[in-house]
């Protein structure tokens, strides 16, 4: 009886992903290595950017010095999802939008720039501060949806960044 190994699966995928030229983004020779510590994100002008650039810096750390500057143009907006009979929304979908862009510090240029979209969900039923709470909440999740959108992009756009 044959059965499925998975030791001999995984050290063949690992050999052929290695010979196909496959490196971590944060590896030795890693073309996201050059970001690590190097982006310093714009100053937020609200509580989104605030979280934004949070979720952000968690991600791509705080830079010392930094070589990258990085704006990012937040937009978002409430839609009801769902409506009672009696025509009041319970669930709301926040949609948020970055707009962004890498510049070098040194000389200017804008290097890459781009948008991300995603939304998230909350509850508007229940008493006041029970929505509240569960919006703050949605709005959190969704600048940390949003900032790993931004530095997936990032780390894809690396390769062709400055040394």
């Amino acid at each position: 009886m044959s059965s499925f190994n998975r030791r001999f699966f995984l050290l063949g995928t690992a050999t052929l992903v290695a010979g196909c030229g496959f490196a971590p983004a944060y590896g030795p020779k890693g073309a996201a290595q050059n970001l690590q510590g190097a982006i310093a994100v714009d100053e937020p002008d609200s509580r989104a950017g605030y979280l934004l650039t949070r979720a952000l810096e968690d991600r791509l750390g705080r830079p010392a010095p930094a070589r990258f500057g990085l704006a990012c143009s937040i937009t978002l907006d409430k839609q009801s999802a769902a409506i009672s009979a009696s025509n009041v929304a319970t669930r709301v979908n926040l949609l948020g939008r970055v707009t962004y862009a890498l510049r070098d510090l040194g000389t200017g240029e804008v290097l890459t720039s781009g948008k991300v979209d995603s939304f998230t969900s909350y509850s508007a039923s229940g008493t006041t501060v029970a929505r509240q709470a569960a919006e703050r909440d949605a709005k959190e999740r969704l600048m940390t949806i949003l900032a790993d959108q931004v530095t997936t992009r990032l780390i894809a756009a690396s390769g062709g960044l400055p040394e």
